[in-house]
């Protein structure tokens, strides 16, 4: 008799626990993330979810999403073939969003340097800040 996880497995399908562990991501934001919409599940005859493999491929484009500073709700706002596809052109649909992004993590870095320049100079005067 044959285990029903390992022939869902075999047929393309992982379950949740495999999953995790091909991605890298807990099961708890896997479920989250299946939550959102963000992967797209199906419950087995036991009951469990299982993913088609491009799942790990999806879950690995949105842990990069998140790196790069997008919260869940904007990565849920792209469109799908920001997630599809692993090493895919940017959709130009999010190249926007993209820029937007780098010029807010810009801006920043911008204003942390100030602040660092700023105590900086406080620390050399010896002094609380006055001048």
């Amino acid at each position: 008799m044959t285990d029903r996880s390992s022939v869902a497995e075999e047929a393309g399908f992982l379950s949740i626990g495999a999953l995790s562990k091909a991605s890298g991501v807990s099961v708890r934001a896997l479920r989250h993330y299946d939550g959102l919409g963000l992967l797209q599940s199906f419950r087995a005859d036991n009951g469990y979810r299982r993913f088609r493999r491009v799942a790990v491929v999806q879950v690995q484009q949105i842990q990069r999403f998140l790196t790069a500073g997008f919260t869940l709700e904007e990565v849920r706002s792209f469109p799908g073939c920001m997630l599809m596809i692993e090493g895919a052109a940017l959709c130009t649909e999010t190249k926007q969003a993209q820029r937007e992004r780098l010029a807010a993590i810009e801006d920043q870095m911008a204003a942390l340097e100030r602040q660092r320049v700023a105590l900086m100079e406080m620390l050399q005067r010896g002094t609380q800040g006055l001048p």
